[in-house]
């Protein structure tokens, strides 16, 4: 891929494409460090741990401003000192490269 994944904008998904095969998944996972894509191949994951509410808090906060700045959003769940973060494109049953834009740039916050 010539363009890194933080360059890319997400483009809108309503349906009618294939989601990413497991392949493509697995030739896309190195560029997103830290992530994890499910069994079923249609989620990448990643727990992000932190020192405290406030920081846990202020990462959330950051992760939803690029997922609405790229209208791509994610399921999370979070605690006192850690976020797990799910990305999938429910418009197709699967992983498009929509969730791996925005899980690079979910990770750029950190500078990893």
């Amino acid at each position: 891929m010539s363009d890194s994944l933080t360059e890319k904008k997400c483009a809108p998904c309503e349906g009618g494409t294939e989601p990413l095969d497991r392949d493509r998944v697995e030739e896309m996972l190195p560029q997103i460090p830290g992530w994890q894509v499910d069994d079923d191949g249609k989620t990448i994951y990643r727990r992000f741990e932190f020192k405290g509410f406030y920081k846990t808090m202020a990462f959330i906060n950051a992760m939803a401003w690029i997922a609405n700045q790229e209208g791509h959003h994610p399921d999370f769940e979070a605690g006192y000192n850690f976020c797990l973060i799910h990305f999938t494109t429910h418009a197709i049953d699967g992983l498009s490269e929509n969730d791996f834009i925005c899980a690079a740039k979910v990770n750029a916050l950190l500078d990893e």
